[in-house]
C-alpha cells in the first residue's frame, strides 16, 4: 500500500466508527422526538456538507433528502437558501441558519443571534436537536474528508443506501 493511499478512519478503528454511528442514531431519535422532519434534517446535513466541502456526504445526503421528499430544485439552490425569496419556509430558514452557525462558528454575537432568531420559530428542543444534527454532520464530514471516501458514480434514481 502506498503512503498516498487513503487511510479510512472507519476501517482503522471500527469501534470508534460504531460509536459515532450510535451517536448519530441518538441524534435521529432526538430530532424526531422534537418534531423535526427527516426532510429538514437532510437539508441541515446537506448545508453542513456544502460548507465543509464533503463530496461523499453531499452525494449521500442529496439522495436521502430526495427520498425524504425534497425537490431537486431546492437541493440545487440550498447554498443560496437565504436569497431564494420564499422557496424555503420559516422553519427551514431557522434550521439552516442554525446549521451554518454551528458549522462556520462565527463570532459569539452572530451565534447568539442565530439561536435567538431560530427560537422565534422553533422550540428549544428543536433548536437543540438541529444543533446536534449539525454537530454530528460536521463529525461525519471530517471523517469522510480525512479518509478521502470516494464518491461512486450512480445511475439516476438509485436509492440512498
Amino acid at each position: 500500500m502506498a503512503v498516498s493511499d487513503p487511510l479510512f478512519l472507519d476501517k482503522t478503528n471500527p469501534e470508534l466508527w460504531n460509536s459515532i454511528g450510535k451517536f448519530a442514531n441518538q441524534v435521529t431519535k432526538s430530532y424526531q422526538a422534537a418534531g423535526i422532519s427527516d426532510r429538514i434534517a437532510e437539508l441541515v446535513n446537506l448545508r453542513v456538507s456544502q460548507i465543509n466541502g464533503c463530496a461523499f456526504c453531499l452525494d449521500l445526503h442529496a439522495r436521502r433528502a430526495m427520498a425524504a421528499g425534497e425537490s431537486m430544485q431546492r437541493i440545487n439552490l440550498l447554498s443560496t437558501w437565504n436569497e431564494c425569496g420564499g422557496l424555503f419556509d420559516e422553519e427551514e430558514c431557522a434550521a439552516l441558519g442554525l446549521a451554518e452557525a454551528a458549522t462556520d462558528l462565527p463570532s459569539s454575537e452572530e451565534r447568539v443571534a442565530a439561536v435567538a432568531t431560530a427560537r422565534l420559530v422553533l422550540s428549544d428542543e428543536q433548536v437543540a436537536a438541529i444543533q446536534w444534527i449539525a454537530v454530528a454532520m460536521n463529525a461525519f464530514n471530517r471523517i469522510s474528508i480525512l479518509s478521502r471516501h470516494p464518491v461512486k458514480e450512480r445511475e439516476l434514481g438509485k436509492s440512498a443506501k
